[in-house]
C-alpha cells in the first residue's frame, strides 16, 4: 500500500457517530510565511555574510499545528487573516489545497501584508526573525462563537482571555492549551484566566516549574491539576510526564533520540500528537509516547509545518525500528499499540518529504 502524508488514515473511525461535529478540531491564531535556512555550519557572524546550504517556505504560526493535526487525519478548522499579496495566496492555497484544512472561518485582509519569518537553523537549535502587524479588525464582526468541533486548542497569553474559549467549552468542545513565555515575569496562573475552562495544559518543563514554583517539573504536573483536570509536561530529551486529576493517574514517556535538524514546531506537532490520541480515546501512556513519536519525527525535517509527520512517516519508522535485532524489546513494546491502526507502507527509510518554495508554476 502506497500512501503519501496527504493520504491520512482516520484515527477517529472507531469513535465516529452520526450527529458528531463536522470538524475534529478549531484553531485560530496568526499565520506567518515562514522561510527557513538551513545547512548553517554556525550562527551568523556580525559584519558577515553566511550562505545556507538549504532553503525551504511555508505556511507558519498557527498553520503549524493546523497541518499537523490535518496530516495525522483530523478534521482541521482554521480561523486565521491573511494578506492578499502573494505571501498570503500561497499559505492560503498550501493550507487548503494542499493540506486539506477548512479555511471557511478565514478571511482575506485587502491591503495587508503577511506577516514573516525567517528562520535560522543551525546546531540543532533555530534563531528567528520576525516582521508583521496585526491584522485590522473585520469590517463586520464575525461569529462569537466558534463551530462545533470535538476540540480545540488555544494559545494563553498572560493577561488575555479569549471569548472564544469559554463558548466553546460550554458547547462541549474540549479545549486544550498551551503557553508562551511570560515577558513580564509574573509567572501567575491567575493571568491565565481561559485556563479553568480547558480539559488539559501542556506547558514545557521551565514554564511549569515557573508557573508552580516548584523545582521538579513532575511536582509541577500535579500541581497544575488543582487548576486543570490533565496537565502535560515536556521534558526536552528526557520525554514527557503527565498527571490526570480527576482519575490520579500518571504516566511518563522517554523521548526518543534522534539527529536534530530543526525543532522548529515541534512543540506544535507534539500537541496535535497528543489531541489526536485523546480524540481516538487511547490510554494516556500511548498518547504521551505518541506525541513524542510524531515530534521526534519532525525535528528531523525543517521548518514547522513542512515538517509535521502524516501517518505515512509513521508507519514507515515503525516498519524500520523493528528491522534491527538489537532493538529494546520494552522500547518496542512501547509502541506496539501502532501495529494494529498501521498500514503496510512501501517506502524507503530515511524519507524525505517534499520543499516547497515560492516562484515554481507551471509552463
Amino acid at each position: 500500500m502506497r500512501l503519501d502524508h496527504t493520504t491520512c488514515l482516520d484515527p477517529l473511525a472507531e469513535v465516529r457517530a452520526p450527529g458528531d461535529p463536522a470538524c475534529d478540531v478549531f484553531l485560530t491564531g496568526t499565520v506567518f510565511l515562514d522561510i527557513i535556512f538551513t545547512g548553517l555550519d554556525s550562527a551568523p557572524v556580525r559584519g558577515t555574510e553566511s550562505w545556507a546550504r538549504g532553503m525551504g517556505s511555508s505556511p507558519g504560526g498557527v498553520a503549524n499545528m493546523a497541518t499537523a493535526l490535518s496530516r495525522l487525519g483530523l478534521h482541521t478548522s482554521l480561523a486565521a487573516a491573511f494578506g492578499d499579496d502573494h505571501y498570503g495566496e500561497y499559505c492560503w492555497d498550501a493550507l487548503e489545497k494542499g493540506e486539506g484544512i477548512d479555511l471557511a472561518p478565514s478571511r482575506t485582509v485587502r491591503g495587508w501584508h503577511s506577516p514573516v519569518t525567517v528562520s535560522l537553523a543551525y546546531e540543532g537549535e533555530r534563531t528567528m526573525i520576525s516582521h508583521g502587524h496585526e491584522a485590522p479588525p473585520p469590517r463586520e464582526p464575525g461569529p462569537r462563537t466558534p463551530p462545533r468541533a470535538r476540540a480545540a486548542v488555544a494559545s494563553l497569553a498572560p493577561g488575555a482571555s479569549e471569548e472564544w474559549v469559554a463558548k466553546a467549552a460550554e458547547r462541549g468542545t474540549r479545549v486544550f492549551a498551551d503557553v508562551g513565555w511570560d515577558d513580564s515575569g509574573r509567572w501567575d496562573l491567575a493571568a491565565l484566566p481561559d485556563l479553568r475552562h480547558c480539559e488539559a495544559f501542556l506547558p514545557n518543563a521551565e514554564e511549569a516549574m515557573r508557573y508552580t514554583g516548584t523545582s521538579c517539573p513532575r511536582a509541577a504536573a500535579r500541581a497544575l491539576t488543582e487548576h486543570v483536570p490533565l496537565a502535560v509536561v515536556t521534558l526536552g530529551a528526557e520525554g514527557a510526564y503527565a498527571v490526570d486529576g480527576r482519575t490520579g493517574e500518571t504516566a511518563e514517556v522517554p523521548a526518543i533520540e534522534v539527529e536534530a535538524l530543526d525543532p522548529t514546531g515541534a512543540g506544535d506537532v507534539f500537541v496535535a500528537g497528543f489531541v489526536t490520541g485523546t480524540l481516538a480515546g487511547w490510554p494516556l501512556a500511548d498518547r504521551l509516547a505518541f506525541a513524542g513519536l510524531t515530534a521526534a519525527l519532525s525535528v528531523q525535517e525543517f521548518g514547522g509545518s513542512l515538517s509535521a509527520p502524516g501517518w505515512v512517516e509513521v508507519a514507515a519508522w515503525w516498519r524500520h525500528v523493528q528491522s534491527y535485532d538489537d532493538q529494546e524489546p520494552a522500547a518496542l513494546r512501547r509502541y506496539a499499540f501502532l501495529d494494529a491502526m498501521l498500514p503496510d507502507v512501501v517506502r524507503p527509510w530515511p524519507l524525505r518529504r517534499a520543499v516547497p518554495t515560492i516562484g515554481f508554476g507551471a509552463r
